[in-house]
């Protein structure tokens, strides 16, 4: 994903700053332990699409 698309893109729901998962298969928001998937190159930016991060899981 382009990093222009990524300073633009936001959490929907709190506005903060999205990063790539390690993968680049997710967008995680670390202020709300979601992560966002990507699929087929789209962020799909719907909360009822995304998961819960672990609390194992390194935002």
């Amino acid at each position: 994903m382009e990093t222009r698309l990524l300073d633009i893109l936001v959490c929907p729901l709190c506005k903060g700053r999205l990063h790539p998962n390690e993968t680049r298969t997710e967008l995680v928001c670390r202020a709300d332990r979601l992560a966002y998937p990507i699929r087929d190159g789209v962020p799909v930016m719907l909360e009822e699409q995304a998961r819960v991060l672990s609390d194992d899981e390194d935002a």
